[in-house]
């Protein structure tokens, strides 16, 4: 992966833009808004994809694969970290002196003289951004938002809106999201991840602590994880909401209802005991709303018309995700690729399975995340009844030697629910011989794990 050079000035017009790897979540969505402020918009990307379909259709050029001569003449180029430092298309920018920023800068220019609602944590990102864009449109507001995923009720990532509010999905894997004008901070946990960019748990949370003291008017953060309550000691001279299920916390939930397709529960805020169903499942998704309603409590919205707005929330892409059922047995898909996501979603997905089975189909995503966390993977994935481990998602690192999915499924108690089948093509049938109706298959991780269930669906039907 490339080391973002965040001191590379940000152009006061970016003119044309392209961008290196434009079918990224976080990528598209500033595509998307830049395409709609006017300007052109190229790219490049490995898959032709549904987003690059989408954004295609909007009027960006975009070619498959990355070669020097997909650059054109561009004014300003957009990279991520994930980017490797031997690409065809950056090196040539470089050479040629064009200026390239990360897309971080390129969003903190699209927020610039807006009042930006940045959330960060190591999960539940992209659906409680989700949940504040839903319960701010809800509420009569017109909001600009980039965020990690489509949220589902309205087809789209980004968007830019008439009003002041700016909300963003802020990414801390590379330190970038240090480099907004944030108003308000949503810290959803500081769950240790990212340690092969911060080294130690320490430096991760001091970088959350950062970010907390940067924000200009009030921080909602996590009163039940234990690094959020260690990063809340070290916020300084900040208006401070808590939020979660501990006794202490200003926004407090409780009485909750995660046993079926609908995630109900209780929340106490302002004095006041209100009650929702939400139309996801899963406790994390309740913990989840409690945190999108602290931040519109704090903007200053009623909290029983903010409350109701989020329960119109309907899911993000990838995110416990249907993509259909064959032979009884419905394939799912979810974007866990965290010990503490991926329990949190097999605890949900079993919920809702009833008297089924859950098949889960896990794709580790990065080699050092795996080699360091493969014990707690296998813990979080022997919930599922049956687990099929497949070979690392390889992103922006180097293979490691010895490192492979065989580090988790070596580590499951219980081996006889572990599969461990390294090559993709093998996987689908595996999976469909394991199923039976009434089942859930639900595949997981952050790479392309996705792309297979079409194949599982097929491998079902035969």
């Amino acid at each position: 992966m490339i080391k973002p050079d965040f001191t590379q000035p940000v152009p006061a017009d970016l003119g044309t833009v392209h961008f290196i790897g434009i079918g990224g979540s976080g990528m598209s969505g500033i595509a998307r808004i830049l395409l709609g402020m006017g300007h052109k918009v190229t790219g490049s990307d490995l898959r032709d994809t549904d987003t690059v379909a989408a954004l295609r259709e909007l009027g960006a050029e975009i070619a498959i694969g990355h070669d020097a001569a997909n650059l054109g003449n561009p004014d300003t180029v957009v990279v991520t970290s994930a980017l490797w430092p031997t690409n065809p298309e950056y090196l040539l920018a470089k050479e040629l002196g064009i200026p390239v920023i990360h897309r971080s800068q390129a969003l903190a220019y699209l927020t610039s003289k807006r009042e930006v609602i940045a959330v960060a944590g190591a999960h539940g990102k992209t659906t409680s951004t989700g949940m504040i864009i839903t319960g701010l449109l809800g509420l009569g507001e017109d909001p600009s938002f980039v965020n990690g995923g489509v949220i589902a009720a309205l087809n789209a990532s980004s968007a830019a809106g008439s009003g002041d509010l700016f909300v963003i999905e802020a990414d801390e894997s590379d330190g970038s999201f240090l480099h907004y004008d944030t108003a308000v901070a949503l810290i959803t946990n500081v769950d240790a991840d990212h340690l092969d960019h911060y080294g130690s748990e320490a430096a991760f949370e001091a970088e959350f602590a950062k970010f907390a003291n940067g924000a200009k008017d009030f921080v909602v953060i996590s009163a039940d994880d234990p690094g959020a309550v260690r990063v809340t000691k070290l916020i300084t001279s900040k208006r401070v909401i808590t939020f979660g299920q501990e006794n202490s916390a200003d926004v407090r939930l409780f009485d909750v209802d995660a046993t079926g397709a609908r995630v109900s529960f209780s929340v106490s805020v302002e004095g006041k005991v209100l009650s929702a169903k939400l139309s996801v499942p899963g406790e994390h998704n309740a913990i989840n709303a409690v945190g999108a309603l602290a931040v519109l409590v704090g903007l200053g919205f009623d909290a029983a018309e903010s409350l109701k707005a989020i329960e119109a929330f309907g899911g993000t892409d990838r995110r416990f995700q249907l993509h259909g059922v064959e032979r009884g047995v419905s394939v799912y898909d979810d974007y866990a690729h965290h010990p503490t996501e991926s329990a949190a979603a097999i605890k949900a997905a079993k919920a809702v399975v009833g008297d089924g089975r859950l098949i889960t189909v896990f794709q580790p995503h990065l080699y050092s995340r795996t080699r360091i966390m493969a014990q707690e993977f296998a813990d979080a994935l022997s919930a599922s009844d049956e687990v099929i481990v497949l070979d690392i998602y390889a992103a922006r690192e180097d293979p490691e030697p010895g490192v492979t999915g065989a580090l988790v499924s070596d580590r499951f108690k219980n081996q006889a629910q572990v599969h461990y089948v390294p090559n993709w093509d093998d996987v689908p049938a595996v999976a469909a011989s394991l199923a039976k109706s009434g089942d859930f298959i639900m595949t997981m991780g952050c790479g392309d794990i996705y792309r297979m269930c079409p194949e599982l669906l097929e491998a079902l039907k035969k």
